[in-house]
């Protein structure tokens, strides 16, 4: 029992930065901007993160700090693509690049530094229940937020008006520019989202997954992000789904290692991509409930001078 509780809880600690960062990126994708510089901002949100917990010694701000330095990498990715126009896919990649190098400059000082874990919640009589308190009642604030920012993208892009508008920029920007829509403004607020959910996925790996700092601990979180997105044909409720699957193949990898299974590493560490390419071949085949990618995503937008 004790075992399947610490398996729980491991998934839903390896699946909350994924969930994070693809629920930015889901906006994002949605407003017709693809961004691939997703691992390049979690990265930059682990340094700034953690350098920000560490001087100040509040887990809150080392958040604040991920956010703030995921948003400011989201503007450099903003300027070029949308007023630049500069292609998106290279601009993500580059951003990518960027990222790395700026999180190992800023980071240099913080390695092997240790800092206090975000607490978890601790409700008497209810975090005591077997199996499922610890796992309903025991967890940090990251966790419930992640939760609660899916749903409230859900809630954002199906039931408001802002949502509408912002899935039109996605789906035909050039007749929501005709209807006097400022494309470029909301896509540029879309990038900053999904800045901001990047760099608080990242932050939370330093700040409540492991409470210390080594270069590249993103790990290309950041890639299975983009993969998630695809992978939930654009629909938040298929991206909750595929983050704790995306997770819990994570989790099973280390623990058939640890068991002595003789499955080559490498091969569990490829299966996320895999099932994104099964589903994605499964979609294009069904008659319906096919991918709902936005139709104008990647498409450089100049509006009429």
């Amino acid at each position: 029992m004790e075992l399947v509780e610490a398996i729980i809880l491991s998934v839903l600690a390896a699946s909350t930065p994924l969930l994070i960062a693809a629920t930015g990126e889901l906006v994002t994708e949605h407003s017709g901007v693809l961004n691939l510089g997703v691992e390049g901002m979690m990265i930059v949100g682990a340094a700034c993160g953690f350098a920000g917990a560490w001087l100040t010694g509040s887990i809150f701000i080392g958040a604040l700090f991920g956010i703030v330095a995921g948003t400011l990498m989201s503007l450099i990715f903003a300027l070029m693509a949308l007023g630049l126009a500069v292609n998106q896919v290279a601009t993500g990649l580059a951003l990518t690049i960027l990222g790395v190098g700026l999180s190992g400059l800023i980071g240099a000082g913080f390695v092997g530094e240790r800092i206090a874990p975000a607490v978890h919640l601790a409700i008497p009589g209810l975090t005591d229940i077997p199996l499922i308190g610890r796992v309903l009642f025991g967890e940090d604030a990251f966790v419930y937020f992640s939760i609660a920012l899916i749903i409230g993208v859900w809630w954002f892009l199906y039931r408001t008006r802002a949502g509408l508008i912002l899935r039109a920029c996605g789906d035909n920007h050039v007749s929501a520019h005709a209807l006097g829509y400022p494309v470029l403004r909301i896509r540029t607020f879309a990038v900053m989202f999904g800045g901001a959910c990047a760099g608080l996925a990242g932050a939370y790996l330093p700040l409540a997954y492991t409470p210390f700092f080594i270069p590249g601990m993103t790990a290309g979180r950041g890639w299975i992000a983009l993969a998630l997105v695809v992978f939930s044909s654009w629909r938040p409720g298929r991206l909750v789904v595929g983050a704790y699957l995306f997770g819990a193949v994570t989790i099973l990898q280390l623990h058939a290692q640890g068991w002595g299974v003789g499955i080559p590493s490498q091969f569990m560490s490829a299966l996320p991509y895999l099932a994104t390419v099964i589903v994605l071949v499964l979609l294009s085949r069904a008659r319906t409930g096919g991918s709902t990618a936005p139709a104008a995503l990647g498409t450089v937008f100049v509006p009429d001078r």
